[in-house]
């Protein structure tokens, strides 16, 4: 049987379960289309990062003599979408009887990929994507009877399964977690140790004069571009945040600085998440640096957790809840999207550091997703559609599965509480504490209802005040709630008042 196998942009392992299947008589198919490159505005660094990284797996493809069908950004004028592309290589290779493809990472893809059998009227094999540790079928195995989901024991079922940090039945030092010891607030003399960066090849060049000039009008300078494109260099990258960031990571790991896009993380996951690197072989690094006392528990676990933990937890809810959960808005959040989200142009520091990040990199650290654009478009009651289209489009390491639950679910509280316990909602004393920010900021973190407040603080009483029906019974919020309510009529009129203020003024702060 001759098999068209399709990779995919986020599918660049050698490794790659579909790749393991292959016969010397099949035919490989990539291609980059306008459809995956276009279906929301991607920043320009995560197109050239997807682009140059499958020209160079191609290349390494056809070092090893396979029959590789590449099909180059608007190369080919009748292809645009994956269907596209399949219906094109069959027709320059009529000797194909089959098509083999690893499971892909977004639902809207994978259905696409679903009618191929019938369109093309060929069969067509699904592999497992087994580059994650638990399946789809071991994950809904482990939450087919609970109540409740949620990470924390998901993890501790992963550390046994995969023996990562573990003596015996027994955590690592007597604990499963410690990211009670992972919240410092980093010093701001402390300097950071930047990751690893790499000069764009000639391949990759060819690729940022494609992306200015194709996607000029999406976020970024691809001109700035300076991100691993090989497993090799990706390797690198991740060798030198363990042996220089890891060991200062698991203090600081959730600490912003000003004029410091990445502190000590390892900005890795966009490696991780195209298949440049392997999570096991990730894993495996670090656990052996904390054996060899290069690294202390708390980075390592901190580290271990957020790969085997909750990347592997968030894709498996994805899988479990979608379609259905990319339509829930629990708190009814329909205001539209402020324009400083994508031109980071506000009098907020906190934001605009966030933001100019993102533009500046396609990154910013989970805390600034999280605490920073995520709680303001949380506490704004922000479109749902709107933030996780943008969280999508704005990051190199976002993919569907992933960015949708940390968005949707984390970040906005839209689901209600699938994934997490309570909404990640604070005023600007949590910034103020975990950053620099607000000493250089136009608006004053002490203050809530003055001219010159920090717009966070009035918005998070009244994101508490609207959501009272909603929210009122979660225990984790009894003691805000009881604080909102021990307030003056006349304090929580004023406060309200200049929430509604802020809300009509969205586009000027």
């Amino acid at each position: 049987m001759a098999n068209l196998i399709v990779i995919l942009g986020d599918q660049l392992s050698p490794a790659l379960s579909s790749l393991r299947l292959a016969t010397p008589n099949n035919v490989i198919l990539m291609a980059e289309v306008g459809a995956e490159a276009s279906y929301v505005k991607h920043h320009k660094h995560k197109i050239i990062l997807i682009f140059s990284a499958m020209r160079h797996f191609a290349a390494v493809l056809q070092q090893q003599g396979v029959q590789l069908c590449y099909i180059r950004y608007g190369a080919v004028p009748d292809v645009y979408s994956m269907t596209d592309a399949v219906r094109y290589a069959l027709q320059q290779h009529p000797e194909i009887d089959g098509l083999l493809v690893t499971q892909c990472g977004e639902y809207r893809l994978q259905q696409e990929i679903n009618s191929w059998q019938q369109q093309f009227s060929l069969t067509l094999q699904i592999a497992d994507d087994d580059r994650f540790i638990c399946s789809a079928a071991r994950f809904n195995a482990r939450v087919r009877d609970k109540k409740q989901l949620r990470m924390e024991y998901f993890y501790r079922d992963m550390r046994r399964y995969t023996g990562l940090l573990m003596q015996g039945d027994t955590p690592e030092g007597g604990k499963w977690n410690y990211d009670a010891d992972n919240r410092k607030a980093c010093p701001e003399d402390l300097s950071q140790i930047p990751p690893l960066r790499f000069a764009p090849d000639a391949i990759t060049l060819e690729v940022i004069a494609l992306v200015n000039q194709q996607f000029a009008g999406n976020m970024g300078n691809g001109d700035n571009f300076s991100y691993a494109v090989t497993g090799k260099d990706a390797r690198r990258a991740f060798l030198h945040f363990v042996e220089q960031q890891l060991p200062v990571f698991g203090d600081y790991q959730d600490a912003m600085l000003l004029e410091q896009p990445f502190l000590f993380h390892s900005i890795c996951s966009m490696y991780l998440n195209c298949g440049l690197l392997d999570v096991r072989w990730m894993c495996n690094k670090v656990q052996q640096a904390y054996q060899q006392g290069l690294v202390p528990l708390n980075a390592t676990e901190g580290f271990i957790r957020q790969l085997i933990g909750w990347r592997e937890y968030v894709r498996g809810l994805y899988w479990l809840l979608m379609p259905a959960y990319k339509q829930h808005n629990a708190l009814n959040a329909e205001r539209a999207l402020p324009g400083f989200y994508w031109h980071g142009n506000t009098r907020m520091r906190c934001m605009q550091q966030a933001v100019q990040h993102t533009i500046e990199h396609a990154y910013s650290h989970h805390i600034q997703r999280l605490m920073i654009t995520g709680n303001f478009a949380l506490l704004a009651g922000l479109s749902v559609e709107q933030v996780t289209d943008w969280y999508l489009a704005v990051y190199a390491d976002a993919y569907e599965w992933v960015e949708l639950p940390n968005t949707l679910g984390m970040a906005l509280f839209a689901d209600g509480g699938v994934l997490a316990s309570k909404p990640y909602a604070a005023s600007g004393a949590y910034i103020n504490r975990m950053s620099n920010y607000c000493k250089n900021c136009a608006y004053n973190v002490k203050r809530t209802t003055e001219t010159d407040a920090c717009p966070f603080n009035a918005l998070y009483w009244d994101f508490l005040n609207r959501n009272q029906q909603q929210l009122g019974a979660n225990p984790r919020l009894a003691l805000p709630f009881a604080n909102w309510h021990k307030r003056s009529d006349n304090d929580k009129a004023a406060i309200l008042a200049k929430a509604a203020d802020t809300l009509n003024r969205l586009e000027q702060l």
